[in-house]
């Protein structure tokens, strides 16, 4: 098995296959078999129960019993067999239905005449979607809000811990107004949980209406039936909302809407490892290693920050085919075409390079160190940067071209606190003015940056 692994043409199941196995039980091949196996039996059941299909009465619980059974024993035997079938009529769905018809003719001999209802006028997106629709629920809830939470979770602690931290800000790559960095970690902290609350909320759409959307095959059948309830009845009993009205496919505009939620959580991602990538080049962090760790195949000092570099990657790569499903599969030929099957395939894929993501930032910021040594270095003497309240205060008190003044002061200088208390002698501005400015130094001027800190992480 373990050649596999090194023979595997994508690193997804390859290089990372520890790290995205959690992800075989929904998106597999055969993960996906058996939904559909699933979603057929289920749909088998509720027609039982529709007053009207006289011909199909309502099962017993040795008949429930032995159709719960081949979901429940569902097993790679039956994949197989599936695939066969497949193989040879060239239809994946169609397939799975005479395998269907196969087991229960064994297994419910005394009831031969049910088999007749199984995927009874339905087409195969009517399973399709629905098997897709369970996908997308296990992936938010089992999958992305667990390592969503857990990330959120780091962040949030650095959040605290790092809050009364002051360090230089950067705007445009250059020495800014003072902030701490447990505010900058508040930062992406809110911005995550906006995200994480998004998908918390966003529906998940299912449908079984038939060929077109229409119920044709339904009405013709039995035209007595309010196959508009039946059909929602199936859909929310499957945990799912319903939708009204739809072509041969439910349109995907859900998993569109799902998939730019991630991509938004990842692109905060990115700026996230870029932040940190330039705090360790600044020696803001510092990495622990182990002993047996190698920075570099030929630079034995090296400590590389690849953790956040791999992150970034995958995480780049992930939105990317993202962005193309996003506007690809809201947009179907007329009634429907296949362009968007071949696609939905590959939802394991690009889910798979958010997790090798996640994994690595989680990894990276559990290997960081403050290195508040350096980080005040860099601050304490950068006194250029109280230029700013100290042309604030000149303004309120009347002074003309206080801005001016101050650029003409600290601009492209390095200036120490002598020399800004001088100047702040020389104003004419009253003395417990002065007193104020003067207590000010490049650490203690950061505002409310501890206080945001409270009120967002609480």
């Amino acid at each position: 098995m373990e050649n596999f692994y090194l023979s595997a043409i994508s690193p997804v199941d390859g290089r990372y296959h520890k790290t995205t196995s959690v992800l075989k039980n929904i998106f597999s091949e055969y993960a996906f078999l058996k939904l559909k196996v699933k979603i057929e039996i289920r749909w088998l059941q509720k027609l039982s129960k529709v007053s009207g299909i006289f011909e199909l009465q309502k099962f017993d619980d040795f008949t429930n019993d032995a159709l719960n059974n081949i979901i429940k024993n569902f097993n790679y035997n039956d994949a197989k067999e599936i695939k066969q079938i497949e193989h040879i009529i060239h239809h994946d769905t169609k397939a799975i239905e005479y395998f269907l018809k196969k087991k229960i003719s064994k297994l419910i001999p005394k009831k031969k005449s049910m088999i007749n209802f199984i995927h009874f006028s339905c087409t195969s997106d009517d399973i399709n979607n629905l098997a897709y629709a369970s996908m997308m629920k296990s992936t938010i809830f089992t999958v992305l809000l667990p390592y969503w939470e857990k990330i959120i979770l780091v962040i949030k602690n650095m959040a605290i811990k790092f809050k009364n931290i002051s360090m230089v800000s950067r705007t445009h790559g250059q020495p800014a107004t003072p902030t701490t960095l447990g505010k900058e970690m508040s930062n992406f902290y809110s911005r995550l949980i906006l995200q994480s609350v998004n998908l918390k909320n966003t529906k998940i759409f299912g449908k079984i209406n038939g060929a077109t959307g229409n119920y044709n095959a339904h009405v013709v059948s039995y035209p007595d039936i309010d196959w508009e309830k039946v059909s929602e009845s199936f859909v929310n009993d499957l945990g799912f909302t319903w939708n009204s009205c739809t072509t041969q496919i439910e349109p995907h505009d859900y998993i569109s809407e799902i998939l730019s939620c991630i991509i938004r959580f990842n692109t905060i991602l990115i700026n996230l490892n870029q932040d940190i990538w330039g705090y360790i080049t600044l020696h803001y962090f510092n990495q622990k290693c182990s002993t047996n760790e190698v920075g570099s195949s030929t630079m034995p000092h090296k400590i590389n920050p690849i953790h956040f570099e791999k992150s970034e990657g995958n995480l780049g790569l992930s939105n990317s085919i993202m962005n193309h499903m996003i506007l690809k599969l809201p947009i179907s030929r007329w009634q429907r075409d296949l362009s968007d099957s071949t696609v939905l395939r590959n939802l394991g894929v690009t889910i798979s390079y958010s997790i090798i993501a996640y994994d690595s930032i989680l990894f990276g910021l559990n290997k960081i160190q403050v290195n508040t040594i350096n980080i005040e270095k860099d601050l304490k003497d950068q006194w250029q940067l109280l230029a700013e309240p100290i042309q604030m205060v000149m303004r309120r008190f009347g002074i003309n071209d206080a801005y001016e003044k101050l650029k003409q002061l600290t601009q492209n200088k390095n200036i120490d606190a002598n020399q800004l208390h001088k100047y702040i002698d020389s104003l004419n501005i009253p003395s417990y003015e002065k007193n104020k400015l003067k207590k000010l130094t490049p650490i203690n001027y950061i505002g409310n940056a501890v206080e945001i800190v409270n009120k967002i992480c609480n």
